[in-house]
Formats: structure tokens, C-alpha cells, sequence
């Protein structure tokens, strides 16, 4: 293997060794937050949803923040290889005319944009996801509490100030600032909530565009979602703020003692990032035995420099290339299309399990 590194906590690896890696193993999927990031998994999951899944029986949990939960409602569409090949090719090509005067588009115009894609994507199949016979969905979004309560041109600002320093102090401070709210299609919570403030709510027909667009919603990019139908009142962010890439007490679900089937983490590099504002803290990106049944799936460091630009799809890449649509887009898609090699080494590794290409996570 050469462009797929396959990383798995000590229980998973412990499977792996004596059983192998089956589709029917399977108990969880998450998909994390980051952006661009994301769309360098896009032939893993059609791989995984419509080629080797389809071949076990049992409920999944599908788990996601933002971008990630873009991806696994898609997962849950009548028609997922179409859903999955089309999510991709609209956020390759996303773009934003500039008005007179402007560096960046307003927060209000992504917004607006957003939810029109969301309206015509999604249109017409929302109650067929929600009720996908083997797939729970569970959307992570960020719910603001005190400064953060109402989207604000000042108090914003300085609550996410709040929250920053809050964090650094402890994580589960930040709960006092932004609250971990889940809405789910069906189903108790595939992880435990005691190591942060949570709320645990249902996803429905009525609230599923507000819901979709608030784990989206990156602050001051776009606008938060106010109101929620079936939610606490309340300004409802990004879901990778709370929980950038589902560092998630993965061991212990809401409804058992013990998490039923693996993890399995489609993931854009090793390090599973609790929060947004943890990015730079170095020392919360270890794994923590909240992992030990996951099994994460991400592309080999030295793979990734031979990608155009040496590095994965970013959200830099908008001011990079700026009005540079057509530029953008051929480096993205080269990306994603060199991407389809993790695919095929993950299938060719399923079929011969070898422990030597699996490394600890």
C-alpha cells in the first residue's frame, strides 16, 4: 500500500489480527469535519457504502460534523453512488462572484448560496434518508450559549474568545460557551456524552435543511442558523467547533455498557482532533482509549506530497486561487482522482488482511 495508511486502536487491531475485517464488523461510521479536506475520500466511501457494505445486514450508526455530515446523509439517499459522485463534483466547482469592492464573498451570500444548493441537492429524498432501512444518521452541530447565544457582529467575536480561552483551560469548559447538540434520524447515541455538555434531539422532514446547513455553518464564513424547529432557541454553528473530528467515546454507547461492532473512520490523516480550537493544541491530538475499537483509513504523508501542490484540497485553496475557477478546479479534481488509489488498496487489502500494514493508532 502506498497511498492508504490503515491506523487501529489496540481492541480493533486485536479483531483485525484474529478475525480479519469484515462488512458486517461494522457498527460506526463517522466523518469528520475539514473542508476541502473531505473530498479526498469521496471514491473510499463509494467504495465502502454501495460495493462492501451492501454485503452485511446490520445497522450502522453514520455519524458526522460539516462536511462529513454532507457525506453521510449523501450515504443515506436512495440512490448513493449517484448522490456521493454529484456531492463531490458540486463542491469541487462551488464558487462565489465577488461584488465591487470585495476580497471575499459575505457571510450572508455563502449562506444563501448554501442552502439553495442544499434545497436542490437534498429536494424530494429527505424522508427516504431519514428512514434508510440499515443507516441511523446523527448530525453534530454547535449550539451557542451566553455571548454566543444570538449571531452578533461584536458579542460573536468575543464569545468565541471566551471559548478559546476556555478551552485551553479545559476542554469540557468550553461546554459553558457552545453546547454539543445531536440530532438523529432514529436511534440511541452510538457514543457516550460525559465528556462534554450534550443534547440529543430528533432529525426530521421539518428541521433537516436548518440542521444540514448549521453543522456546516464555519463561523464568520457563513451565517449561523437561528431557531431550529424541535431545538432549543439558540444560534446552532458548525458541528466541528464542538467536535472537529469525532473524538468520540466510541467505547461506550448512550443505550449499553459496550459499543456493538467496530468503528470504522474514512479520515484524511491519523490524528483524530477533538475540537475545532484544538487544532494547535499538540497535545490533545493523541489517541485516547475513547479510539481503542476504531479503525481509521487515511492517506500515506508521502502520497499526499506527490499531490498537486503537495498537499490535500484546503480551505486555502479559495483565497489561493481566488476568482481562478478553472484552476481550482483542476488541482482539486487531480486530487480526487488520484484518491481512487486508496480505494483500490483498501479492497485489495480485504481480500489479504495482512497485520504488517497496520500501524497503531
Amino acid at each position: 500500500m502506498k497511498a492508504l495508511c490503515i491506523y487501529a486502536g489496540p481492541k480493533a487491531k486485536l479483531h483485525l489480527s484474529q478475525h480479519g475485517l469484515s462488512a458486517a464488523d461494522i457498527g460506526v461510521i463517522p466523518a469528520a469535519a475539514g473542508g476541502p479536506k473531505g473530498l479526498i475520500l469521496g471514491p473510499l466511501d463509494r467504495f465502502i457504502f454501495n460495493d462492501w457494505l451492501p454485503t452485511s445486514q446490520q445497522t450502522v450508526d453514520l455519524v458526522g460534523a460539516s462536511i462529513g455530515a454532507w457525506r453521510m446523509a449523501t450515504a443515506c439517499m436512495p440512490d448513493s453512488q449517484a448522490g456521493l459522485l454529484r456531492l463531490e463534483k458540486d463542491y469541487i466547482h462551488q464558487h462565489y462572484e465577488l461584488r465591487p469592492g470585495e476580497k471575499f464573498p459575505s457571510a450572508q451570500q455563502v449562506s444563501d448560496s448554501f442552502r439553495e444548493n442544499l434545497d436542490v441537492f437534498y429536494g424530494g429524498s429527505i424522508e427516504s434518508l431519514l428512514k434508510h432501512p440499515r443507516y441511523r444518521l446523527h448530525v453534530l452541530t454547535s449550539r451557542g450559549k451566553g455571548l454566543l447565544k444570538r449571531e452578533h457582529a461584536v458579542l460573536s467575536p468575543l464569545g468565541y474568545g471566551a471559548a478559546f480561552l476556555s478551552n485551553v483551560i479545559h476542554r469540557k469548559a468550553m461546554g459553558a460557551w457552545l453546547e454539543r447538540v445531536v440530532f438523529s434520524s432514529s436511534g440511541a447515541l452510538p457514543f457516550g456524552t460525559q465528556d462534554y455538555p450534550t443534547r440529543h434531539l430528533s432529525l426530521t422532514p421539518g428541521n433537516f435543511m436548518d440542521v444540514l446547513q448549521a453543522s456546516c455553518a464555519i463561523p464568520f464564513v457563513l451565517k449561523s442558523v437561528h431557531d431550529i424547529e424541535g431545538a432549543p432557541s439558540g444560534a446552532y454553528w458548525d458541528g466541528g467547533i464542538t467536535d472537529y473530528h469525532l473524538h468520540l467515546d466510541w467505547k461506550t454507547s448512550a443505550s449499553s455498557a459496550k459499543q456493538s461492532g467496530l468503528v470504522l473512520y474514512p479520515h484524511f490523516q491519523k490524528s483524530v482532533v477533538p475540537g475545532w480550537l484544538d487544532k494547535r493544541l499538540k497535545w490533545r491530538h493523541k489517541a485516547t482509549s475513547f479510539l481503542d475499537n476504531t479503525v481509521v483509513l487515511a492517506p500515506n504523508p508521502d502520497w499526499v506530497k506527490t499531490l498537486p501542490n503537495g498537499k490535500l484540497p484546503d480551505r486555502q485553496d479559495f483565497s489561493t486561487y481566488g476568482q481562478d475557477l478553472q484552476s481550482r478546479v483542476k488541482v482539486w479534481q487531480a486530487a480526487v482522482s488520484a484518491s481512487a488509489q486508496m480505494a483500490d488498496e483498501f479492497a485489495a487489502w480485504l481480500g489479504q488482511p495482512q497485520m504488517s500494514k497496520v500501524q497503531d493508532l
